[in-house]
């Protein structure tokens, strides 16, 4: 009986041992067969959320939330949470203090170009640099999130155009056409002074608008010298001493001697400009093209009588537009979703994150997104914009690919376009403005 006992308690244990090793075998065998997955696929599979921080603008507010509803229908799976900060400064420090507290959102929307930079990408950026989508951004929006060669955001929201508004009632009128050129420009205003008609809308109450001229002028000064950004942040290159550089600030004088302002530009308002171009009391209006929204809103049937041209150079063979990059979609890199957040970011390269995005908020430029289409409900100065970026006639503006520009740049532009200095001393007092701030940056050169 005992005997019969023993066999059995054996048998058992045989029995168990098989059990565990068949267990362990099969437990193998699935762990191999999963290497190798499509990331992709699992994602599909699994409720995951991640956490989405923006900026407090409405555009942003909005169309974020647009974009959410857009992107959580297509993946179910994913919940995405909205958080938001405020803008400007305070936005840049609450940014710093989550990325030294360990607690940065999985996607967070933030500045292109030098701004980036200040944050440390190689260390908080998750890299984005072979991630297929990047195919779909335009080459020209990629300097402006790359450090130290490396790729880490995508475009988020439209680009911007730096240029020249203009009445096209005016032109019609008058039997002007686009010009190409500095000189070309220059004769427009000269026939439509002689009209009786203002030739050039200057805004200088509000001062940061004097400064269009001489920022929008930067396609010109980088098709002439293609280093000058490289150069410019190495203290290598100046305004007063680099000709290319410096005739933006003869321009800016230029439009001041031949009388082609208003009587009153200096207690002109920026909205009073936008109405002067909107009822023909003023042909041309340099500008950035976020004045697109203020145009619909106020002067929704004189919308389509508008349109824009790139701030020429001297050369008609090189007429490009200076672009004002969007703020960029990036990854924290301690996120703990890293192929859902990447699906976030991909989705805003598509035309269906687009589309989401545009019925919150209309482009005010075209997207730095190859092929995007922009739709037809757009406005006229957008349309205008395209040629440039189907050509690749494109740069962005000196602020993404340098991070210098002096804070007081209105106040040199602002005293150059009203005749109060010249050329030469604007251009020589921003540079004394320009080395204060390189060093405080503590940038090698200065």
């Amino acid at each position: 009986m005992q005997t019969s006992r023993k066999k059995l308690a054996w048998l058992v244990c045989l029995i168990m041992i098989i059990s565990i090793a068949a267990a362990c075998s099969n437990n193998t065998n699935n762990q191999g067969e999963n290497k190798g997955t499509n990331t992709s696929a699992d994602t599909s599979e699994k409720k995951v959320t991640i956490s989405l921080l923006t900026d407090n603008t409405q555009e942003q507010v909005n169309s974020a939330k647009a974009v959410i509803e857009a992107f959580q229908s297509k993946y179910p799976n994913i919940t995405v949470e909205h958080e938001t900060r405020p803008a400007g400064a305070e936005g840049d420090n609450f940014v710093k203090t989550r990325f030294a507290t360990g607690d940065m959102n999985d996607v967070f929307f933030y500045n292109s170009g030098s701004l980036m930079h200040a944050l440390n990408p190689e260390t908080n950026f998750l890299e984005l640099t072979d991630e297929t989508f990047m195919e779909n951004v335009i080459d020209s929006y990629k300097p402006t999130v790359t450090f130290n060669g490396k790729l880490y955001g995508v475009p988020a929201g439209s680009t911007m155009g730096g240029g020249w508004f203009y009445n096209k009632k005016v032109y019609e009128q008058l039997g002007l056409t686009v010009p190409k050129s500095w000189e070309e420009l220059m004769q427009n205003n000269e026939k439509i002074k002689e009209a009786g008609i203002v030739p050039v809308i200057g805004t200088y109450k509000d001062s940061w608008t004097s400064q269009l001229i001489v920022l929008a002028d930067y396609f010109n000064l980088q098709a002439q010298e293609p280093n000058f950004a490289e150069d410019y942040t190495a203290g290598e290159a100046k305004y007063a001493t680099t000709p290319a550089a410096f005739r933006s600030f003869e321009k800016l004088q230029e439009v001041y001697d031949r009388g082609f302002l208003n009587e009153d530009f200096l207690a002109t308002t920026y909205d009073a400009g936008i109405r002067m171009l909107a009822e023909g009391k003023g042909a041309h209006y340099p500008m950035l093209t976020f004045a697109i929204p203020v145009l619909e809103q106020n002067f929704p049937e004189q919308l389509d009588d508008i349109g824009f041209f790139a701030q020429p150079g001297d050369n008609a063979d090189q007429n490009g537009l200076t672009v004002w990059m969007p703020a960029a979609a990036y990854i924290s890199k301690n996120t703990e979703h890293p192929e859902e957040a990447k699906l976030f970011l991909e989705f805003l390269t598509t035309q269906e994150g687009l589309t989401a995005w545009s019925s919150a908020a209309k482009p005010v430029g075209p997207w730095a997104i190859e092929g995007a289409e922009i739709g037809d409900d757009v406005a006229q100065v957008v349309k205008d914009m395209l040629p440039y970026f189907e050509s690749g006639a494109t740069t962005p503006a000196l602020e993404f690919v340098s991070p210098i520009k002096g804070p007081n740049l209105p106040q040199f532009t602002t005293e150059v376009g009203a005749g109060i200095s010249n050329a030469e001393d604007g251009a020589k007092g921003y540079d004394k403005d320009v080395e204060k701030q390189a060093q405080q940056l503590g940038l090698e050169g200065w």
